[in-house]
């Protein structure tokens, strides 16, 4: 490959993708092939710092404060990590990307989208993922992750908002990922069910017998 392969993975929070990012970037270096993975927001040392800021309870950040340290974070973690990581012919398989504050901070706190997606264009230098992969919670299972989670202790800022907040996030995902050339997943099947599709969805994209 002369350039890497970007894969995204988006979704609410508890929707597996940390887990599902893990199990495809194992079986891709099965395959030979050398990956970078990442998460957004982070990814980068100053990126990471930022994260701090966003996720620490303690920390009241209105809505704009909040867009705009995302973005911040976004474009340390593009121009730190993933560009460079393409230009090396790697595969980069972030955890989350622009989607996700397009949901967030689009969806979920009210900011216009067309200024949100006007930021994202900006923080990312205008890449786009060769391949987003969303996965859906149905709403039945949201509501039960929803009821389980405010029983753990240490929540972050974020898994500290509304419920409200919360279900227009995971609306937001159901609308998005009916954009052209999305994979959309069914969160709520098996883990190893939804890994078989990814695998055959990217083995086809790769050329992967």
């Amino acid at each position: 490959m002369t350039r890497g392969l970007f894969i995204v993975f988006e979704g609410p929070d508890r929707s597996g993708k940390s887990t599902q990012v893990k199990l495809l970037s194992a079986w891709l270096r099965k395959n030979r092939f050398k990956t970078r993975i990442t998460r957004e927001p982070g990814g980068a040392r100053i990126s990471e710092a930022i994260r701090r800021i966003l996720l620490d309870p303690k920390n009241r950040i209105n809505a704009l404060t909040e867009i705009l340290l995302y973005e911040a974070a976004r474009a340390q973690h593009t121009a730190d990590v993933i560009l460079p990581a393409l230009k090396a012919g790697r595969i980069v398989i972030s955890d989350r990307f622009a989607m996700s504050t397009t949901a967030y901070q689009g969806y979920g706190r009210k900011i216009p989208i067309r200024t949100v997606e006007t930021l994202n264009k900006i923080a990312t230098c205008g890449l786009n993922p060769d391949i987003t992969i969303v996965l859906n919670i149905p709403d039945r299972i949201f509501n039960e992750r929803e009821r389980r989670a405010l029983k753990l202790s240490g929540p972050d800022r974020m898994e500290r908002a509304s419920s409200n907040f919360r279900k227009r996030v995971n609306k937001a995902y159901k609308t998005l990922s009916r954009r052209p050339g999305i994979i959309r997943i069914n969160a709520a099947e098996p883990i190893e069910a939804i890994h078989d599709k990814l695998r055959a969805a990217i083995a086809k994209k790769l050329k992967i017998k």
